[in-house]
């Protein structure tokens, strides 16, 4: 028997009933009938959304504990986002970076003076900024550093995950993401996450950056030990190596700060952005830096059809609008207060451990109880929707307005699983 079969939903909760309903199943099934088997999703069906609640095709409603990897950060259907993106559809969609539109301006500069820096180069996905900032740091080593042609190498961390593009599984240890995928893009020096030693014992004189995640979202959130990121932050600034932070997952709120790194007071020569910039309308990525770094590149010398569209610029400019009060982080703070607490106290009752930095967690559960994709199951028939990771983690990342009540709900959820 099984977590999920064990579990059921108390009665008066918003989501009760079976794992999977006809309806439910014919569609998961159809899915799996003609689509490659990329992902292995949870068997619901979602139809429509709003805050931090989906409801399904069956009428179930769930609290979303994911949040979309953070790129619903401010929930679903933000009626700010929305009303930005419905403005934009009725002027103006898309004209490539061949011409300038009206929002283009405005979303680049708000961006930058968020990041305090001088430059933007918009993309699309998180993946196409952090292959963008590997082509910028590149550059910026042969023609500022004068590194060697070819010759350039970027520091990485164990665990890291960046994207799946063929250069970025390059340099992941994770099997899954690497193993068949070769030959391999060069240039990359694997290290320890959060040993700087280590990094300092990779520099050579043509390293010409240093990638790093603030905090690893898919490893299990891996919160890196204290004084790592400034670490990282004086050595690159010794050296002359760049240092470039993917806030992609842990960025724009969700650990209770802008940014991840302003845990440390580090500042990055490059924030990769992606995810909860395009607030869970549109895809939005962006690379941020001065114009000492991002001016190396000319025109023609890199480029995106859709990157920096006028609807993506629009939605961008609404997910500024919500962070520059600064009221959503320190929500994301005071509600990660919750998080921390009502999980410390299940550490030796269902689950071994957990690190959280503002409502981000990653949870492990005792294996005694099961996988973590059969804990993410349990949770499911409860009413809560969560993802699994490396064995028996599970992540947790909120939507940043969801509310104490219903956040405090789900981590009854947690529990009552987790009790077996």
């Amino acid at each position: 028997m099984t977590l999920l079969d064990q579990q059921t939903a108390p009665a008066g909760t918003a989501a009760a009933g079976p794992r999977s309903t006809p309806h439910t199943a014919a569609l998961v099934a159809a899915a799996e009938a003609r689509t490659a088997h990329n992902y292995h999703p949870l068997p619901v069906v979602v139809a429509e959304a709003a805050g931090a609640w989906m409801t399904d095709v069956d009428g179930r409603r769930y609290l979303d504990m994911l949040a979309g990897y953070s790129a619903l950060n401010f929930g679903h259907a933000h009626p700010t986002l929305v009303a930005a993106a419905q403005a934009q559809l009725d002027r103006l969609t898309l004209t490539s970076r061949a011409f300038v539109h009206d929002r283009f301006a405005e979303f680049t500069a708000r961006l930058a003076d968020l990041c305090g820096k001088d430059l933007v180069l918009p993309m699309n996905t998180g993946a196409e900024a952090v292959e963008t900032a590997i082509k910028v740091a590149r550059k910026w080593g042969y023609e500022v550093k004068g590194v060697p042609d070819d010759r350039a190498e970027i520091i990485v961390m164990s665990g890291n995950f960046h994207g799946r593009t063929t250069t970025i599984v390059s340099f992941s240890d994770d099997p899954d993401a690497h193993d068949g995928f070769g030959p391999f893009t060069p240039g990359f020096t694997l290290v320890p996450y959060g040993d700087l030693a280590a990094v300092e014992a990779a520099l050579t004189p043509r390293t010409v950056a240093v990638l790093v995640e603030p905090i690893q979202g898919e490893a299990g959130v891996i919160i890196p030990p204290a004084g790592y990121l400034r670490g990282l932050r004086d050595l690159c600034t010794r050296e002359s190596v760049l240092l470039a932070c993917d806030e992609i997952q842990s960025g724009l709120g969700r650990t209770g700060r802008t940014f991840a790194s302003d845990h440390e007071g580090v500042v990055p020569d490059l924030y990769v952005l992606g995810k909860a910039l395009g607030g869970g309308i549109v895809p939005v990525s962006a690379v941020v830096a001065d114009r000492d770094v991002l001016g190396v590149l000319r025109p023609g010398q890199h480029g995106s059809t859709f990157g920096g569209n006028p609807l993506a610029c629009a939605v961008g400019v609404g997910v500024l609008d919500l962070l520059e009060p600064g009221d959503l982080q320190a929500r994301a703070a005071e509600l990660g207060v919750l998080l921390r607490d009502r999980l410390s106290a299940l550490v030796g009752h269902g689950i071994s451990g957990f690190r959280s930095r503002g409502l981000w967690a990653g949870v492990d559960v005792d294996p005694a109880l099961g996988t973590g994709r059969e804990v993410c199951e349990a949770l499911m028939a409860r009413g809560v929707l969560a993802k699994d990771t490396h064995g028996s983690t599970i992540r947790l990342a909120p939507p940043l307005v969801v509310s104490a009540d219903d956040l405090a709900w789900g981590l009854d959820q947690l529990a009552a699983v987790v009790a077996g």
